[in-house]
C-alpha cells in the first residue's frame, strides 16, 4: 500500500504531540485528548465469538472507560486512597478501558503479565502494597480480587467525578533475577509520546495521517506494547486490531481481514515467522523455491531488475508470498525486546515486509528505531538514531575500544521504582540510566546493541562473548523449540554451554541426529565462540515478558540441579543394582521400559528419569498405571505379578522386574 505523505505533511501532524506541553502533562490529559481530538476515529477492531469484525470509535472509547470508572468507584470504595491496583489480564479491547477506568478512580495501576503464576503476582502485589486486583482468574488472592463481569454487576456512582491517580507501575522482566517494579508517571509518558517528534525526518510510514491499524499483539503490560502500540497510536486516533487468541492463525487471520498496516513484536516471533517460511519453502518444488529466492534477492537490491525479470515487472510474486503471512497491506514492522537475528531480517524484508529494529528498556521507555527506507542499511540490524529527547553515550572501560556500556537520558526515564518493597527515588549518573547492554556507535549516530553486560561470557583470549549472538547460529532447527546459551565455570575457564528445549514428539533416539547438526553449526562458529557443551532440557525454558531466555534461571538450574539436564549422547543412568544381568539387557530393558511410560503418560523419554515416581514426579494415575503394565506385558511377554502392582514406582523398578521375569523364562534377549 503506498503512502503518499511529505515529510512536511507528516511533520504537521506529528506536532500535534507538542499540545500536551500546555498541558499539566498527566495521564488525564492524554485520555481526555484522545477522545475529544480523535473521537470521530476508530478507535478499536476486534472479532466477536462468531469471528465477525466488531469496532467503536474514540468517543464510544471513552464512554465505556467511564461507564467501568462508575462500578469500579463503588466496587473500590473501602480501599485506601491512592493505593495500587493490579491489573492482569491478556490482551483484550477491555484491557485499555479497565486501564483508564482504574486510573479515573484515584488508584495508580501495576502491570501485571496475564501469564504470572499465582505465587508471582502475590509477591508482586505485596511488594507494590496493592489492595486490590483486576483479573480474570478464579483463584482467591490475599486482596479482594474483581473481574470484569464482576465489575459490570456492581452499584454504579451516579455523581461520580475522577480523581485521576497519575502512575503506572510496571514490573521488570527479571531476566538476571532481580525483581524490580519501576513507576512512570503522566509526565513520562507524555513526553514518550512527544518522543515521536523527529520521525518524519527518516520515514513517512512509521506515522502518517492516513489509516492505520495496528496489531494488539504484544502484551499490553509491557513497556514495548504499552508506548509504542497502546500509547502512541492511541494518541494518534489510530486503530488497534485485536486478535481472538494468540495462536499463530489467529494472529494471522487478525492481520488479514483487520487489514493490519503495522505489526510490531519481539525477535522470537519474527524468528518464527522466517523458519516457518523456510520449511515451507524447503518442502515446496524446484521451481516454487528458485522463484522464492528470486523474490527475496530483488527486495534485497541483490540482484538487477533485469535478473528478476517479472518478479521486477509486477509485485504479484511478492503479494502471493505475503498472503500466506500476513497479508500484503502490511507497511511497516519493528522488532524491538532483544537481538535481532541478521538471517531472521533478511528473510522477513525479501519478502516485501520493510522490518525495522528498535529498542527499549521497562526503566526508559521506547529511546530508538531503525527508520531507513534503505533495505541495505536496515539489514545491518541498527537499532537506529535515538528518538526526540533522547541522549546516548558509550561508557568505556578501555577508551581504545568502540564497545561499552550503552547510557540513556531522556525526560522519560523512570522515576521512582520499589525494590524489595522499598519505594524511593530512581538515581541516574548525571542524568543517565546505564541500560545494562553492550553497544556501539557508528560514525552516521546509527546505534548497534551487541548483547548484555551480565551475560557477557569471558572467552579464554579475553574476548567478551554476547550469548544472545551465539544463539541465533542455532535458531530454526526444526524439534528445536528454544535454546538458551550461557557461561559456566569449570575450573579456571569459563565454558559457553548450551541448552536446547526439544518438542514433546522427539524422542532420545533422535538425540544422535540432532547432535550431528548442532555440531555441523558449531564448526562454522570463529573458534573462541564455539560451544563447549550441548545438553537437554527437561524443563521448558522459562521465557521473561520480552519473550527472551531467563539465561539466569536456567544457568542457577544448571548448577543446583544437574539432573534436569541430559547429555546429548549419553547412556541411560542406572541408580539401581543390576548385579547378575548383562549391561546390554539392562540397557536395552530400561530403554523399553521408558518407552512404554513414555507413550502412556505422552512424555518424550528423555524427560523421564529413571527413579522419577509415576504418579509424584510423572503425573501417572491409577488408570494409566495398569494400562502402562499392560503394555510392558506385551512388549516384554512377561506377566507382571498383581501383588507387585503400586510397588514398583519407576522405571528401574519395572526394569529390575522384567529382566528377573524373563531370566526365570529363559526369554533375555528376546524382547519384541
Amino acid at each position: 500500500m503506498p503512502i503518499n505523505y511529505s515529510e512536511k505533511e507528516c511533520q504537521k501532524f506529528i506536532d500535534s504531540a507538542l499540545d500536551l506541553k500546555k498541558t499539566n502533562m498527566h495521564f488525564e490529559d492524554i485520555f481526555k485528548y484522545i477522545i475529544t481530538k480523535r473521537a470521530n476515529e476508530k478507535a478499536v477492531l476486534y472479532f466477536d465469538e462468531d469471528g465477525k469484525i466488531q469496532s467503536y470509535n474514540y468517543k464510544t472509547y471513552g464512554e465505556h472507560a467511564y461507564y467501568l470508572a462508575r462500578h469500579l468507584s463503588s466496587a473500590f470504595k473501602d480501599l485506601t486512597p491512592n493505593s495500587p491496583v493490579g491489573l492482569k489480564m491478556r490482551n483484550t479491547p477491555n484491557w485499555p478501558l479497565l486501564f483508564w477506568a482504574i486510573l479515573m478512580t484515584g488508584h495508580p495501576v501495576l502491570l501485571i503479565d496475564a501469564r504470572l503464576e499465582h505465587d508471582n503476582t502475590e509477591n508482586l502485589l505485596v511488594q507494590a502494597k496493592a489492595e486490590a486486583i483486576v483479573v480474570n482468574e478464579f483463584d482467591p488472592y490475599s486482596v479482594p480480587s474483581f473481574k470484569l463481569n464482576e465489575i459490570r454487576k456492581s452499584p454504579e456512582v451516579d455523581s461520580f467525578s475522577p480523581k485521576w491517580a497519575d502512575e503506572a507501575m510496571f514490573c521488570s522482566s527479571g531476566t538476571t533475577g532481580d525483581i524490580k517494579i519501576m513507576i512512570m508517571t503522566g509526565r513520562a509518558i507524555c513526553n514518550q509520546i512527544i518522543a515521536s517528534h523527529n520521525m518524519p525526518v527518516e520515514t513517512n510510514t512509521l506515522m502518517h495521517p492516513g489509516k492505520i491499524n495496528i496489531l494488539a499483539m504484544l502484551p499490553l503490560h509491557h513497556i514495548f506494547g504499552f508506548s509504542a502500540v497502546l500509547m502512541w497510536y492511541s494518541f494518534y486516533g489510530k486503530t488497534l486490531v485485536f486478535p481472538a487468541g494468540m495462536s499463530s492463525s489467529d494472529l494471522k487471520t487478525a492481520c488479514k481481514k483487520g487489514k493490519c498496516t503495522h505489526i510490531f513484536s519481539v525477535p522470537l516471533v519474527w524468528d518464527a515467522v522466517a523458519q516457518g517460511l523456510t520449511r515451507s519453502m524447503s518442502m515446496a518444488n524446484k521451481r516454487t523455491q528458485n522463484l522464492f529466492n528470486k523474490i527475496i534477492a530483488f527486495n534485497l537490491g541483490e540482484i538487477t531488475a533485469k535478473e528478476a525479470g517479472i518478479i521486477a515487472r509486477s509485485k504479484f510474486a511478492t503479494k502471493f508470498v505475503q498472503k500466506k503471512v500476513f497479508g500484503p497491506q502490511v507497511q511497516y514492522c519493528i522488532s524491538g525486546g532483544g537481538y535481532l537475528n541478521a538471517d531472521t531480517s533478511k528473510i522477513i524484508n525479501g519478502v516485501g515486509y520493510p522490518l525495522y529494529n528498535g529498542f527499549g528498556m521497562t526503566e526508559a521507555g521506547i529511546c530508538s528505531v531503525e527508520m531507513s527506507k534503505d533495505v541495505k542499511t536496515r539489514l545491518k540490524c541498527s537499532i537506529g538514531h535515538q528518538l526526540y529527547g533522547v541522549e546516548y553515550k558509550i561508557k568505556r572501560d578501555d577508551p581504545s575500544k568502540k564497545q561499552g556500556e550503552l547510557m540513556i537520558k531522556s525526560d522519560y526515564l523512570h522515576s521512582e521504582e520499589i525494590i524489595g518493597g522499598v519505594r524511593k527515588k530512581a538515581e541516574y549518573e548525571d542524568g543517565f540510566m546505564a541500560t545494562g547492554d553492550i553497544a556501539e556507535i557508528e560514525e552516521d549516530g546509527r546505534v548497534y546493541i551487541k548483547g548484555r553486560l551480565k551475560d557477557t561470557i569471558i572467552g579464554a583470549n579475553g574476548e567478551n562473548i554476547f550469548p544472545d549472538e551465539i544463539e541465533t547460529y542455532f535458531q530454526g532447527i526444526e524439534g528445536i523449540e528454544h535454546v538458551c546459551v550461557f557461561g559456566y565455570s569449570r575450573g579456571t575457564d569459563e565454558k559457553i554451554i548450551l541448552v536446547a528445549e526439544l518438542g514433546n514428539k522427539v524422542a532420545s533416539e533422535e538425540f544422535p541426529e540432532f547432535k550431528k547438526k548442532l555440531d555441523e553449526i558449531n564448526d562454522k562458529i570463529p573458534s573462541g565462540k564455539k560451544v563447549a557443551e550441548f545438553y537437554v532440557y527437561k524443563k521448558s525454558i522459562p521465557i521473561s515478558n520480552s519473550m527472551k531466555a531467563k539465561r539466569f534461571a536456567v544457568k542457577k538450574d544448571f548448577a543446583e540441579h544437574p539432573e534436569n539436564f541430559v547429555d546429548f549422547i549419553a547412556k541411560e543412568k542406572v541408580e539401581v543394582s543390576f548385579e547378575g544381568y548383562d549391561d546390554k539387557d539392562v540397557q536395552e530393558t530400561i530403554k523399553g521400559v521408558k518407552k512404554v511410560f513414555a507413550k502412556t503418560l505422552l512424555l518424550p523419554d528423555y524427560k523421564i528419569a529413571n527413579d522419577a515416581i509415576w504418579n509424584v514426579d510423572l503425573g501417572g494415575d491409577s488408570m494409566s498405571y495398569i494400562q502402562m503394565i499392560q503394555e510392558l506385558e506385551i512388549a516384554f511377554g512377561v506377566s507382571i505379578p498383581m501383588e507387585l502392582y503400586g510397588k514398583l514406582a519407576n522405571v528401574n523398578d519395572f526394569a529390575l522386574e522384567v529382566l528377573t521375569l524373563r531370566k526365570a523364562a529363559g526369554k533375555l534377549g528376546k524382547q519384541k
